[in-house]
């Protein structure tokens, strides 16, 4: 899996990299210092995920995210934040992020997101969930309490193998990881997926798992490695 890495901070950069480096499945092709240098490189190295610092000069990681996901769709974006960035994470999830995770969580979390999101899932790290959780009703978009209770509603009315579905969403899985758990073809999984996002009225992948963590039913265990 093939990783750019962008972030205006060259000692953050090389512990990224040196992070990552660790797996073998893993290659560093590019690094960037801002947002506009990070979509260049992606253009020119397609990688299939770019690891983007939310705070970036001349572009910042969330235009960054949206520009590679119209220049270069195939390059997923996974966005490094710090706590009191709450309002860029929201806005990240509808601009093309795929990958949420905190520059101070632990390095094995940075090596099992990236992995996530290459292969197609979308990983929110659970403190980045509690955080949007607790951010949303804080912003006015109800209580804690109030957002739980209407997710688990909306969870409540999918079926029984759509909930388990959206178990794995949350929990950062591929659909290979979920069609190899529920002994099923890709292909189911994909329409399980479509039907899900439909049915809870979210645009994308991320949006979904940040329901599967407002009603609890995240399934445990973290996506491993490609299989």
């Amino acid at each position: 899996m093939r990783v750019l890495i962008a972030d205006d901070e060259p000692m953050v950069r090389a512990g990224v990299r040196a992070i990552l480096g660790t797996a073998d499945d893993l290659e560093i092709v590019a690094e960037a210092g801002d947002g506009r240098e990070a979509v260049e490189l992606v253009r020119r190295h397609r990688p299939d995920v770019a690891v983007l610092d939310i705070r970036m000069p001349e572009v910042n990681g969330i235009e960054a995210a949206a520009r590679i996901r119209d220049a270069v769709p195939g390059t997923k974006a996974v966005m490094l934040t710090t706590f009191g960035e709450d309002d860029y994470i929201l806005q990240a999830l509808g601009r093309g992020a795929s990958g949420f995770l905190i520059k101070s969580g632990e390095p094995e979390e940075l090596v099992t997101g990236v992995r996530a999101v290459a292969d197609g899932a979308a990983y929110l790290s659970p403190k980045v969930a509690a955080r949007v959780v607790a951010h949303l009703a804080a912003s006015g978009a109800g209580t804690v309490a109030g957002r739980r209770t209407s997710a688990r509603e909306r969870v409540e009315a999918l079926t029984v193998r759509e909930r388990e579905v959206l178990s794995y969403l949350g929990a950062g899985f591929s659909n290979g990881q979920i069609a190899r758990r529920l002994r099923v073809v890709e292909g189911t999984v994909k329409a399980h997926v479509s039907s899900v996002l439909a049915r809870l009225g979210v645009d994308n992948r991320a949006a979904a798992a940040v329901v599967a963590h407002e009603a609890g039913v995240v399934s445990p265990g973290p996506a491993g490695p490609r299989q």
